[in-house]
């Protein structure tokens, strides 16, 4: 392909409202273009990289055993009554009427489509396994849009869904979904982790995310360097300290602490460490007919409350962080002076591990300006429960972990390093077949539920985090194979050499008759404007091919990652492309 016959169209400043280095080099590259507030125009550029990832996504499922199909883009909203997604999946939802005045959405994903059709088609156990995908355009109505197509609303995602008779054969599915996706990753040339995660809307019980490894992140990932452990900061587990808890060594005091509100300043008041503070955050569960249900999470000073974790504690499903007046009603004291010790209402308490075996700790006194010291369990306050048993106070485990936190599998230290989720498979279950009545006939003549999986690729979204793991002060760093093109020719005096010019067409033609994506830049820019321009668009490879160095019949060969060049002979960097490119 030659430059003067593609459409180029880069930019030399980035727009006012880009965020993060792919929204930036993505618009300066002429790969996007904005729309509306999430919505993109997919440039030439951009559009061929999105080809590229489309296709290893569709080698890697039909390899794995996976059958496209292609479903709608609007569905009707008496499926999502089915399955009671209607009602629960909010405002990212778009919701809309036809003519007749009949609801709609416009799909965020297709779990209710896939699981009608294989309700009408999937009669028997001898038709399964089944695993349908298709690569479609998705739309979330995202309150803020931002980031560029990495938090946008419209944008294409792959997902695919299994079919099976029994849980193990689900699992077993489930498996083959996730080899593919490691394969899948893996040819895109991206540093990625595999890591347990929460199911979150989608529903069903195990549930692994993809990240790409990158510091803009909005995912935070707990790894073990020393094993193979790796989970989400939401799911991983923050084991208990060990060792036991140590006797009340001091008595309850009600002590001053004016203007103190938070953990910090009252352990810097105190001259104590962190860690012997407590923190205190009241939940509310609201009721029909009733008032809400208040709660007191305690976790220490220098921990953060895991939301996530929270709210899968029983009881506490949909809970919302209370009000000033409900506080008030059961502390009789405003925020930042808030503990368990006397308070004017009984509320339900769950502490986390960790506070479970602090002795001697501070807490608020539930009143201004005092907080209380020398506080333990037993005897100010009654003794926690064991783990996963009901009483006056509970344990959980309710916090984030934290970098060197001991490894859930006993084998090291936790690190904490930052992703960007990019795929994500679930095992359902019956999550959707039981309540969309979607059966099948077992062998023993019963009609059962499906057993099913889902399994999702921000398609557009890998394109970003190419880009915020890959690019430099540049512009984008792209890997091979997922570049709009692997190789740019870039002649020096097109207009002036014929020599240049037919060496340049002979080493296009003969790598594009190898199977490589290369661009010629027939374009006659200077050198400066053409080498900035192709470094900022990211192509693997250069090929300068100038009359100095044809004189000695050599090229130079650049690659774009670190910008290393060297001299190679005409007659062979064809060859050594080929090695590099496809090794």
């Amino acid at each position: 392909m030659k430059a003067s016959e593609f459409h180029l169209s880069t930019l030399k400043e980035a727009p006012a409202d880009a965020e993060v280095a792919s929204h930036r080099l993505m618009t300066r590259a002429g790969m996007i273009r904005r729309l509306a507030g999430g919505i993109y125009t997919y440039m030439p550029l951009g559009l061929r990289t999105i080809r590229r990832i489309e296709a290893i996504i569709r080698e890697e499922m039909n390899r794995a055993g996976a059958i496209e199909l292609l479903m709608p883009v609007v569905q009707p909203a008496e499926l999502w009554q089915e399955s009671g997604r209607w009602d629960k999946y909010g405002p990212e939802l778009l919701r809309l009427r036809d003519r007749h005045q009949r609801d709609f959405i416009v799909q965020p994903t297709s779990e209710e489509v896939i699981t009608d059709i294989a309700r009408q088609e999937v009669r028997s156990y001898r038709q399964m396994p089944k695993n349908f995908y298709h690569i479609q355009t998705k739309f979330r109505d995202e309150r803020r849009p931002r980031f560029g197509i990495m938090r946008g609303r419209e944008f294409t995602m792959k997902d695919g869904y299994s079919f099976d008779r029994d849980q193990t054969a689900a699992l077993a599915s489930y498996q083959r979904m996730y080899d593919a996706y490691i394969r899948i990753f893996e040819r895109m040339g991206l540093r990625f982790r595999a890591v347990a995660a929460d199911t979150g809307a989608i529903g069903g019980s195990a549930s692994h995310e993809f990240q790409v490894i990158a510091d803009t992140g909005e995912d935070a990932i707990a790894w073990c360097p020393d094993s193979d452990y790796a989970a989400n900061v939401e799911l991983a587990e923050a084991v208990a300290p060990a060792g036991s808890r140590a006797a009340p060594a001091q008595a309850l005091e009600k002590t001053p602490t004016p203007g103190q509100a938070r953990c910090e300043d009252v352990a810097r008041f105190l001259g104590l460490p962190l860690e012997r503070t407590v923190k205190s955050l009241v939940l509310a569960v609201d009721r029909e007919d009733a008032p809400a249900d208040v709660w007191l999470l305690l976790v220490r000073g220098d921990h953060d409350l895991n939301e996530v974790k929270a709210g899968k504690v029983a009881g506490l499903g949909g809970f919302r962080f209370a009000t000033e007046a409900e506080i008030l009603e059961h502390f009789g004291s405003p925020p930042g002076y808030l503990g368990p010790v006397g308070t004017a209402r009984p509320v339900r308490i769950v502490i986390d591990r960790s506070v479970a075996l602090m002795s001697d700790f501070v807490c608020g006194a539930n009143f201004d300006d005092h907080h209380y010291t020398g506080v333990n369990w037993g005897r100010d306050l009654p003794e926690p429960a064991p783990e996963g048993e009901d009483g006056p106070v509970r344990v959980a485990d309710i916090r984030n972990v934290r970098e060197g936190d001991p490894s859930p599998d006993g084998r090291g230290l936790l690190s904490i390093q930052r992703g960007i989720e990019v795929g994500h498979v679930f095992y359902l279950g019956t999550r959707y077949s039981e309540p969309m009545a979607a059966t099948f006939v077992d062998e023993d003549g019963r009609a059962k539920p499906f057993e099913m999986g889902c399994y999702g690729i921000g398609v557009t979204r890998l394109v970003g985090a190419a880009i915020e793991q890959n690019h430099d002060e540049r512009g984008i760093v792209w890997p091979a194979p997922i570049a709009p093109f692997e190789v740019v020719v870039c002649p020096l005096g097109w207009g002036r050499s014929e020599a240049v010019r037919d060496t340049a067409i002979r080493i296009h033609d003969e790598l594009a008759a190898a199977g490589i994506d290369v661009i010629l830049d027939d374009r006659g820019e200077r050198p400066g404007v053409m080498f900035a321009e192709w470094e900022l668009i990211g192509v693997p490879w250069r090929i300068n091919v100038g009359d100095r160095g044809l004189a000695e019949g050599q090229v130079e060969l650049v690659e774009r990652r670190g910008l290393q060049t060297r001299l190679v002979a005409v007659d062979e960097v064809v060859a050594e492309l080929m090695g590099g490119l496809r090794s």
